[in-house]
C-alpha cells in the first residue's frame, strides 16, 4: 500500500491514522535553529469532522486511506434511515441522520449527493454548495415593510431560512447549504 511521508504534506492530502481517514486542512514546514525540520499539520477526521493538530517528523509514514466517492441519489426518509441509490448499479444503502449530518436540512427526494466511502463503509454525504428550493410557507408582505428587513421562510426540504420581504410562497430561491443562507431568487 502507498505511504505518505513528511515531504508529501500539503493541503488536501488524505491520510490514514489509527484506521481513521483524515484530510490535511493546514500545514506548516518548520526549520528550527537546532534539530531536524518537521511539519505541523491540522487535519480533519473525515468520519467525525473533528479537527486535530499533529507534528510530522522526517521518518513518519502514513497509509493512504482506501476512499471511494460515489454519486448517489437521495430517495426518501423511511423514518429511521435515509435511503440512497447508486446511480450506476442501482444498489440502495440506508444512512442514519447522524451519518448524513446538517446537509439533510437542504435535501429533497431525487437530489444527487456525493457519498464518500472508507473501506466500503459510507462516512460522509456532500450536496452541492448551493441548491434551488421552493418556498412553501412565509408570512405575507405588509405595506411599510422595510427594504433591508428579513422574514423566515420554510422551504420544501423543511429548512427555515431568513429571506427578504419580497419573497413569496411558491417562489424558488437559491440557498447556500454550508451557511444555511438565502442567496438569490431564481428567475
Amino acid at each position: 500500500m502507498a505511504t505518505i511521508g513528511m515531504g508529501d504534506m500539503k493541503k488536501g492530502v488524505r491520510l490514514e491514522i489509527d484506521g481513521n481517514p483524515y484530510k490535511v486542512i493546514e500545514f506548516q514546514h518548520v526549520k528550527p535553529g537546532k534539530g531536524a525540520a518537521f511539519v505541523r499539520i491540522k487535519i480533519r477526521n473525515l468520519s467525525s469532522g473533528k479537527v486535530i493538530e499533529k507534528t510530522v517528523h522526517a521518518g513518519d509514514k502514513f497509509e493512504v486511506p482506501n476512499l471511494e466517492q460515489k454519486k448517489m441519489q437521495y430517495l426518501y426518509d423511511d423514518g429511521e434511515m435515509l435511503q440512497f441509490m447508486d446511480t450506476e448499479t442501482f444498489d440502495q444503502i440506508g444512512l442514519t441522520h447522524e451519518q448524513v449530518g446538517d446537509v439533510f436540512d437542504f435535501m429533497v427526494d431525487g437530489m444527487e449527493a456525493e457519498i464518500l466511502f472508507h473501506n466500503g463503509k459510507p462516512i460522509t454525504v456532500e450536496i452541492p454548495q448551493s441548491v434551488e428550493l421552493k418556498v412553501v410557507e412565509t408570512p405575507p408582505n405588509f405595506k411599510g415593510d422595510s427594504q433591508g428587513g428579513k422574514k423566515p421562510a420554510t422551504l420544501e426540504s423543511g429548512a427555515v431560512v431568513q429571506v427578504p420581504f419580497h419573497i413569496l410562497e411558491g417562489d424558488v430561491i437559491r440557498v447556500d447549504t454550508t451557511e444555511g443562507k438565502y442567496l438569490e431568487k431564481v428567475k
